[in-house]
């Protein structure tokens, strides 16, 4: 359980109106990226605004208000809307006029501020830090939203995207957005039985790892590629197991461009591989870990062991007002 933390209503114009004090919080950074602040109806104001901000300061907490619900028999009302993540996600990724993809190059800070500052009239900023990480060529998914396709490429090259709302005195408050390094915490934190912890490990090891790629084209003159799973979990153009350990799978698509084929089927072959699944009931322990750190969870019984990055952070308050953190990582049902 967490200490209170103290939420914040900005107007429009991102400058601060008041605290939001006892007020209900259930906020979800990255799975269903929305939020709701409960507030008691003898503490409604009309400073509460569509397109008005709710935050706590120097952190991801926060977003922008698009929805308020009354519900007269709790008397309350919840001001709602989608959080910082949730409000990248709704903007999407095009390729240029008269180009198959978008392709970028350059510092990855540089990239994003490309990317994303002219979509929010201001309120996101992105750092102007050299990461000293570059990508070359880069070919973003047609029609990709903006945050899968950020995460994606900031990923392949180990980092994640870093989130912070800034509020200076007197000033409207404004979105930082920075690249920063994936912090690889398993080697430190390992949660186990020993952690007062319940997980769920699932290691599948007898899952397809021969997936023949069909495409476009008849018959003989049809588009077939051939992807190999090896014990590593990496995915190669060269067989590993053969024999009675080789299982086949057939994946078809011929609606996709030829050219993309083979990145749908390498997402289809991930999830039917041999793979470990990790799920863990999270909400107890107080990590300070961000959305894509990697952290580590041991059977000690079995054995089995496993890594896996941090994909969401939910936060909610409880009777006392004190702030629940719930940790949900990749693998997690």
């Amino acid at each position: 359980m967490g200490k209170p933390i103290e939420m914040i209503m900005a107007g429009k114009d991102g400058r601060e109106i008041q605290s939001l004090l006892n007020a209900g919080i259930d906020i979800d950074l990255n799975g269903t990226r929305d939020f709701e602040v409960s507030i008691h109806r003898n503490a409604w104001t009309d400073a509460f605004e569509y397109g008005g901000y709710v935050f706590a300061p120097n952190t991801e907490i926060g977003g922008r208000i698009g929805r308020i619900y009354t519900d007269t028999a709790l008397d309350i009302i919840k001001v709602c809307g989608l959080t910082w993540r949730g409000m990248i996600n709704r903007k999407v990724i095009e390729p240029p006029s008269g180009q198959n993809y978008k392709t970028v190059n350059g510092e990855l800070n540089m990239i994003l501020k490309n990317l994303i500052e002219p979509e929010f009239d201001g309120l996101f900023v992105v750092s102007t830090e050299n990461t000293g990480v570059s990508v070359t060529d880069y070919r973003f998914e047609r029609y990709t939203d903006m945050l899968s396709g950020i995460e994606k490429m900031l990923k392949g090259k180990g980092y994640r995207l870093q989130i912070t709302y800034i509020e200076e005195s007197g000033e409207p408050g404004y979105v930082l957005i920075e690249a920063v390094p994936i912090v690889d915490y398993s080697s430190k934190i390992e949660l186990s039985q020993d952690s007062g912890l319940d997980f769920q490990l699932d290691d599948i090891r007898n899952g397809y790892n021969h997936m023949i790629v069909a495409g476009k084209g008849e018959l003989a003159d049809r588009k077939v590629i051939h992807l190999y799973a090896w014990p590593d979990g990496s995915i190669k153009k060269t067989k590993y197991y053969t024999g009675l350990d080789e299982l086949v799978y057939v994946y078809e698509n011929t609606s996709t461009e030829s050219d993309e084929v083979e990145g749908k089927a390498r997402e289809e072959f991930l999830e039917i591989m041999n793979r470990q699944e990790f799920g863990m009931n999270t909400s107890a322990l107080q990590l300070d870990v961000s959305i894509g750190d990697i952290i580590g969870g041991r059977d000690y019984l079995t054995g089995a062991y496993m890594t896996s990055p941090v994909r969401n952070i939910i936060y909610t308050t409880d009777a006392d007002g004190n702030i629940e953190i719930e940790y949900q990582v990749e693998g997690e049902n």
